[in-house]
């Protein structure tokens, strides 16, 4: 990558501005542009559109996006020791990166990109990627504002993403995901990539959005997914008591056995269970 865009390679810059990375802020920088280059076309065409990036550190990522030809990228960092690297970036591919200080989860990612055709690709910090990925798939208007997601979760996390019932990876985490998303896990990275390593190997996680997903109420599913597997070695009809007195009426009336397991049950089987306790609170 320095050979393509003429820039210091990471190893130069971080020791340059003095990033070391903070376990605070649940960073591990990628260094191997080989790699970053590489997520960055998985993210799909990236010149036709805004990519949003949280998380750049000290713009690995960043920079293979751009060189791969982003229009423009948005990237969210909250650690301030990291700008500088990233305003020499932006000063290298002018009016193509707009850097904004400040922590993603309490910021609008609409009004960051201001509207348009957005892909969302990072290297997310460990320590709230999870909730991000919840944010951004959760959102009140459906279609999202992105059209596709590109992800490095630990491999674990990203198992969970893509699991399928039946598998012990399957959970809240995976209903959700499979009810509003198509995704899968492109390829692992090996920790001796990134500095300082990390203990887990990590993955990185594609997901497009389902453009007409099954109609259901979002407390409600997450309201029953959370008992479901809350006690996951239960039968349906012990573990939603919590929920309602008659859990065996309502398990019935959405199609399902009452001794089947949470860990059995599809996603289409926990819409069909949300909307049922939807109908069931509202009487």
């Amino acid at each position: 990558m320095a050979q393509i865009d003429g820039l210091p390679p990471l190893r130069d810059v971080i020791a340059k501005h003095g990033l070391n990375a903070k376990k605070s802020l649940g960073q591990n920088f990628l260094l191997d542009l080989n790699l970053t280059s590489r997520i960055a076309k998985s993210a799909g065409p990236l010149d036709d559109c805004t990519i949003l990036e949280v998380g750049p550190g000290p713009g690995g990522l960043t920079r293979a996006l751009l060189a791969a030809g982003a229009r423009k990228v948005v990237a969210v960092e909250k650690d301030s020791r990291c700008l500088p690297a990233l305003q020499e970036i932006s000063d290298h591919y002018p009016g193509r990166l707009q850097v904004i200080e400040g922590d993603a989860l309490a910021l609008d990612p609409v009004a960051l990109t201001g509207g348009g055709k957005v892909r969302i690709a990072a290297n997310l910090p460990y320590n709230v990627g999870t909730q991000l990925l919840v944010n951004w798939i959760t959102t009140d208007t459906w279609p999202p504002f992105w059209s596709s997601l590109t992800l490095m979760f630990q491999k674990e996390v990203g198992e969970r993403i893509v699991a399928q019932p039946g598998s012990k990876s399957y959970g809240r985490l995976a209903v959700l995901a499979g009810w509003r998303c198509k995704s899968g896990i492109l390829f692992d990275l090996n920790p001796k990539a990134f500095t300082p390593p990390p203990k887990v190997t990590s993955a990185v996680v594609h997901l497009t959005p389902n453009p007409a997903p099954l109609r259901c109420d979002l407390s409600a599913l997450e309201r029953i997914t959370a008992a479901a597997f809350g006690q996951r070695r239960k039968m349906l009809r012990a573990s939603l008591k919590s929920l309602t007195p008659d859990a065996e009426a309502l398990i019935v009336s959405a199609g399902l056995l009452p001794t089947a397991r949470a860990e059995e049950i599809d996603v289409a089987g926990f819409v069909h269970l949300a909307e049922a306790f939807k109908s069931v609170r509202a009487v």
